[in-house]
């Protein structure tokens, strides 16, 4: 793929998945959450300029920054995001407003990296964005899963980082 058609896909696919984690959204822990990081990180891994050619292990040490990053983007990510139980039994999520610091400081420390990179001359393809960014889901949604599963179904929300406990409030009869 060109570095076009990269950019592009990373950031639709961004786009739609930040969009959709800010809206409640029923989650089915059967299903393959796995998918569509695999799939980014099959892609990412098949083109050739994940590495610069001239310069391997200054670009392989930035990878691995930016996957660390993207990991720890996805860990908070994964945390910050509020879990609840519907009446009916279905298990809920939704992204908080402190995930959206997290992904606030993941993408200024991604672009840290890149101006880093720049600035030491290194040649940075799409691809390794592309990588990050499946780091991210694949960890955030592993983590998620992992919470629904073991909250079980009980009626009390999962609690993420950042929600404030309210006290119960009685209800006038």
């Amino acid at each position: 793929m060109s570095g076009l058609v990269n950019a592009l896909a990373i950031a639709a696919v961004a786009a739609i998945v930040i969009a959709r984690q800010f809206r409640a959204r029923a989650i089915d822990t059967d299903r393959r959450w796995w998918l569509l990081p695999a799939v980014l990180a099959v892609v990412a891994l098949r083109e050739p300029g994940v590495l610069d050619a001239h310069h391997r292990l200054e670009s392989a040490a930035l990878l691995a920054v930016e996957l660390l990053i993207a990991l720890v983007t996805g860990i908070g990510w994964g945390w910050t995001t509020r879990i609840w139980t519907a009446p009916d039994g279905i298990r809920w999520t939704k992204s908080t407003k402190a995930s959206v610091a997290v992904w606030a400081v993941g993408i200024a420390l991604r672009a840290g990296v890149f101006a880093l990179g720049y600035a030491l001359g290194l040649h940075q393809d799409g691809s390794a964005l592309m990588l990050g960014l499946a780091g991210t889901l694949l960890v955030r949604g592993g983590i998620l899963t992992w919470r629904v599963r073991s909250a079980g179904a009980g009626d009390r929300p999962a609690p993420a980082y950042g929600d404030v406990e309210r006290p119960a409030r009685k209800e006038h009869v």
